[in-house]
C-alpha cells in the first residue's frame, strides 16, 4: 500500500513514518495503544480497499507492534525494539497483527481486539524467548476466517459481549460478567451447541450484523445485549435473533439496584438463561413444523415429535410417537429421540390408557435404557430413564438419575421436575414441591411439563392432607387442561375429604365424560398408605367399588 494512504492514519494515531524498505514500513508511536489501534485500523482500511481486487492480486499486511527502547540516529531508528518488532511482523499472518508480551500487558482490554496468547516464541536474530499475542476480533481478522460453517443438527447460539453504554468505564466488567456467565449456563443445556466466549468476544466494541455473525460462527441464533447504570441502579436489555433473518425471536429488559455487584450479576445472568433456552426450543419446534416430511432430518422430526407431545392429547401422543421413530430411523444413534419415544410410551399407558400398562411400560423402560446407553451424558436420556424408573416403582433410581441431570445441566427443567415426582411419591412432599417449582419457573410455557407439574404438585398436598390446596391446584389446572382426567380423579378424591359430596360427585361424572375410570389397584409408583388414601377420599366422594 502506498505511503499516502498509510500516513493519514498513522498521523491520526500519534505515530510517525520513521521509512519505507522496500515492502515494508517502519512506524513508530509515543504511546502503544496508539500502535495497536493503529494497526488494526490500518488491516481494516487494506481490507476495504483490497475488496474489489482479484483474490490472487490482494495486498495482504502483516504488522508486528512491540513496546521497547530504541536508539535515535538522525531520522532512523535502531535497537532490539525495533528488531523485535521486525520479528513479529514475520511471524504474523497475512492480515494479522502480533504483539509482544511487553505490549500486551499495557494494551490489554483498551483497544477493541481480543488476543490469542500464542506462548514464548524463539524470534530470529533474538537472543531470548518472547511471549507472542496475535490479535483477534479485527474486520481483517474475520477477512481471514473460515466463512459458512455448516449448522450442528441442534440449535446453536452466539452470545455477544453485553455492550456499555454507560459513561462509567468500571460498568464494562459487570456487562463482561453478566454475558460470559450466561454462556457459561446455556452451555450446560443438553439441547443447544453454544460457541465459546473466546470466539464471541472478538465481536467486542464492533458494530455488527447479527446475520454476519451468523454465517462466521455457523449460528442459527444470536443473543444481543446493552448495559446503561444511571445512579445506583443499571438497566439490561437483552435480545435474541434469528441470525438468517435478522427476525427478533425475544427481547426483555431488566431493572436491578446495585446494591451487590456480584448478587445483580448472578440475578440477571440466571435470568437471561431460564428464558432465553425454553425460547430456542420453542422457535426450534416452529421451524421444525415448517418443514415438509420428506425434507425432515432427525433433529427436525424430534422437534416434531416434542411439538405434538407437547399439545397434551392421547392423539397427539401417538403423533409424537410416530415423530420419535421417525427421527430413530433417519439416526438411530441419536440418543434424545430414544428419550422422546420413552416419554410418549410412558404417556401412552399412564396418561391416556391408548396402551395397556402391561404393554406399555416395558417399551417404556427399554427405550429409556436405550437413550442412556447411546448416550449416558445426555440430560434427555438421563431424564427420560427417571420418569420412567418412577413409573416401574424404582424411586431410588429415579431420585439418582434426576439428580445426574441436574448436575449435567442445573437448567433443564425436566430434571427438577422428575426430582419433584420422585420425592413426593417418596413421601417428601415440601421437598418435592420446591423442585416441582423451579422446573415450573425454568419452563413456564411448555404445556407437557406444566401439566405434568400441577398434577403432581396436586397430588403432593393431597399426600399431605392438604386437600384445599389440592383442590384449589386441580380446578386451576383443568381450566387450561380439560382433557386431564387424573386431575378429576384427584380432584374427586379432596373434595371427599372435604365432605363437599355435590361438587365431589360432580367430578366423579366429569371424570367419567373425559374417559377416566378409578384404579383400584395400586401402581408401582404409589406407596400403600398413600393409594389407600386416595381410595378413602372417593369413597366419601361417592365412588362405589
Amino acid at each position: 500500500m502506498h505511503r499516502s494512504a498509510v500516513e493519514p492514519v498513522v498521523v491520526e494515531h500519534g505515530g510517525r513514518i520513521v521509512k519505507t524498505t522496500g515492502d515494508g514500513m517502519l512506524i513508530e508511536f509515543g504511546s502503544i495503544v496508539g500502535a495497536v489501534q493503529c494497526a488494526i485500523a490500518m488491516q481494516q482500511l487494506t481490507v476495504e480497499r483490497e475488496a474489489r481486487v482479484p483474490e490472487d492480486r490482494r495486498l495482504r499486511l502483516r504488522i508486528g507492534v512491540h513496546l521497547g527502547d530504541v536508539l535515535v540516529e538522525g531520522d532512523d531508528i535502531l535497537g532490539d525494539g525495533v528488531n523485535i518488532a521486525a520479528r513479529l511482523e514475520g511471524i504474523a499472518e497475512p492480515n494479522g497483527i502480533c504483539i509482544s508480551g511487553d505490549a500486551f500487558r499495557q494494551v490489554q482490554g483498551k483497544v477493541h481486539a481480543e488476543f490469542a496468547d500464542m506462548g514464548e516464541q524463539q524470534l530470529k536474530n533474538i537472543a531470548g524467548p518472547v511471549r507472542v499475542y496475535q490479535a483477534r476480533g479485527t474486520r481483517a481478522d474475520a477477512a481471514t476466517r473460515p466463512q459458512a460453517f455448516t449448522l450442528p443438527d441442534k440449535p446453536s447460539l452466539a452470545v455477544l459481549p453485553f455492550a456499555n453504554l454507560s459513561r462509567d468505564p468500571e460498568q464494562e466488567f459487570l456487562a463482561d460478567g453478566i454475558a460470559e456467565d450466561v454462556i457459561t449456563a446455556l452451555s450446560r443445556y443438553p439441547s443447544l451447541f453454544v460457541i465459546a466466549r473466546n470466539s464471541t468476544f472478538t465481536y467486542k466494541g464492533r458494530a455488527i450484523d447479527v446475520r454476519e455473525v451468523g454465517r462466521e460462527l455457523g449460528v442459527r441464533y444470536v443473543l444481543e445485549g446493552s448495559l446503561r447504570k444511571a445512579g445506583n441502579r443499571i438497566r439490561l436489555t437483552a435480545q435474541l435473533v434469528e441470525a438468517e433473518t435478522g427476525n427478533h425471536v425475544w427481547a426483555e429488559r431488566y431493572d436491578r439496584d446495585l446494591a451487590d455487584i456480584f448478587a445483580v450479576q448472578d440475578e440477571i445472568s440466571q435470568a437471561v438463561t431460564v428464558a432465553v433456552a425454553p425460547t430456542v426450543d420453542g422457535a426450534e419446534r416452529r421451524r421444525a413444523l415448517r418443514r415438509p416430511p420428506e425434507n425432515l432430518d432427525a433433529w427436525a422430526a424430534y422437534q416434531q415429535g416434542l411439538w405434538h407431545l407437547g399439545k397434551v392429547t392421547a392423539e397427539a401422543n401417538d403423533q409424537a410417537r410416530a415423530m420419535f421413530e421417525r427421527s430413530i430411523e433417519l439416526d438411530p444413534a441419536f440418543a434424545p429421540a430414544y428419550a422422546g419415544l420413552s416419554l410418549a410410551y410412558g404417556y401412552a399407558c399412564v396418561h391416556y390408557r391408548t396402551i395397556p400398562l402391561d404393554d406399555g411400560l416395558p417399551r417404556n423402560l427399554h427405550f429409556a435404557r436405550k437413550a442412556v446407553e447411546l448416550d449416558p451424558m445426555d440430560a434427555h436420556a438421563l431424564a427420560a430413564s427417571s420418569i420412567s424408573s418412577i413409573w416401574h416403582g424404582d424411586l431410588e433410581a429415579a431420585l439418582a438419575s434426576a439428580q445426574r441431570t441436574i448436575a449435567l445441566s442445573p437448567g433443564f427443567a425436566p430434571g427438577h421436575a422428575w426430582l419433584g415426582a420422585a420425592l413426593i411419591f417418596m413421601g417428601r412432599g415440601t421437598e418435592g414441591r420446591a423442585a416441582m417449582a423451579v422446573a415450573l419457573q425454568l419452563n413456564p410455557n411448555d404445556h407437557q411439563m406444566t401439566s405434568d407439574g400441577y398434577l403432581l404438585l396436586a397430588q403432593s398436598y393431597y399426600f399431605d392432607r392438604d386437600y384445599e390446596r389440592c383442590v384449589e391446584v386441580c380446578r386451576q389446572q383443568l381450566k387450561a387442561f380439560p382433557g386431564i382426567w387424573l386431575l378429576y380423579y384427584r380432584l374427586a378424591a379432596a373434595l371427599g375429604q372435604l365432605g363437599r359430596i355435590e361438587e365431589a360427585q360432580s367430578a366423579l361424572r366429569d371424570l367419567k365424560t373425559a374417559g377416566g375410570f378409578i384404579r383400584p389397584t395400586r401402581r408401582p409408583w404409589q406407596r400403600v398408605e398413600d393409594h389407600e388414601l386416595t381410595l378413602e377420599g372417593l369413597r366419601k366422594a361417592g365412588w362405589e367399588e
